[in-house]
């Protein structure tokens, strides 16, 4: 009986594990990613910038929510927000709380599905299925029925009264020590409620840099942003993979990314143009699964310095 058992009960031994590990230690082992971006244009001083994205924030999360209290003692020079904070329609005053420190700073923001949505319990390996059939989010799914409508709403008014700029499908600026900074953001494509034709243009000219901002990044805003000849592109909604194997990476990107780009700086080139592009893994998760697997919780600081050449 022992050698007949063995082999399954050793399975479901490590699966446990795993498990156990995924959901109980890395979801919560938040780390800090740095990174260098050569964008500004010579002789500038370099700008520290800090984005956080993906909190998923559920009432309760007391480590999220001082670990990111705590990221304010990183002095960024302004903060970009690139949605998803929310996975529990009563989770606003905590998300508030956990970014309370961060909006003394300057910052500008975008929303993804999960705030304006609340999840749904589905099955993970439907996040293969779709990627194998080319279906993700309602671009290529039905729309979604019966979902939580989130206080989103409240969000918005507390991040525009902390003087965070909302570039929902819209343009803003921050000028800081006299540098003019440009943003072009989108609203999320995941959703469908990404409108191009609105900022259509491409970088100001009278800025010292434009950024552009975008929750998902779906091929369609990248391939936009990056001929409109935009240096720069901030985005999230990836998890990073989420549940990841290790010295593989990701299996998936819940969009139409390839998984060599989930996380992480990296560059997007088309007509001609390249940009930078870094999407943060986020430091959340879907209420529905807590889990993270050789993807670590993330915020990073990018610290942006004089192009070569």
């Amino acid at each position: 009986m022992r050698a007949r058992y063995g082999i399954p009960l050793g399975i479901t031994a490590v699966g446990a594990a795993g498990l156990a590990y995924a959901a109980g230690f890395e979801a919560r082992s938040f780390r800090l990613r740095r990174v260098t971006v050569p964008v500004l244009p010579p002789g500038v001083r370099p700008l520290r910038v800090l984005q956080v994205s993906d909190i998923h924030m559920v009432s309760g999360q007391r480590k999220k929510r001082a670990w990111l209290q705590s990221l304010a003692g990183l002095r960024p020079d302004f903060v970009v927000n690139t949605g998803d904070n929310l996975s529990d329609p009563e989770g606003v005053p905590e998300v508030l709380d956990a970014l309370g420190p961060l909006m003394e700073f300057p910052g500008v923001y975008v929303f993804g599905s999960n705030d304006y949505y609340g999840p749904k319990l589905r099955n993970p390996a439907r996040y293969l299925l779709e990627k194998a059939q080319g279906r993700h989010g309602l671009n290529g799914n039905a729309p979604a029925v019966g979902v939580v409508h989130n206080p989103w709403e409240e969000l918005r008014d507390a991040f525009d009264m902390a003087g965070w700029v909302n570039l929902s499908n819209t343009r803003g600026r921050l000028k800081l020590d006299g540098m003019e900074l440009a943003f072009t953001g989108l609203d999320d494509p995941h959703i469908k409620r990404d409108r191009y034709d609105s900022v259509a243009g491409g970088p100001e000219r009278d800025a010292d840099l434009s950024i552009a901002v975008v929750h998902a990044p779906y091929l369609r805003s990248l391939e936009a942003f990056t001929a409109d000849g935009y240096p720069l592109i901030l985005a999230g909604h990836t998890h990073g993979g989420q549940l990841c194997i290790p010295f593989y990476g990701a299996l998936v990107t819940n969009c139409d990314l390839d998984t060599d780009r989930v996380k992480g700086l990296s560059t997007h080139s088309t007509e001609g143009n390249r940009a930078y592009l870094h999407v943060s893994a986020g430091c959340g998760t879907n209420r529905y699964t807590p889990l993270r697997f050789a993807c670590p919780p993330e915020a990073t600081l990018l610290t942006l310095v004089g192009r070569r050449g």
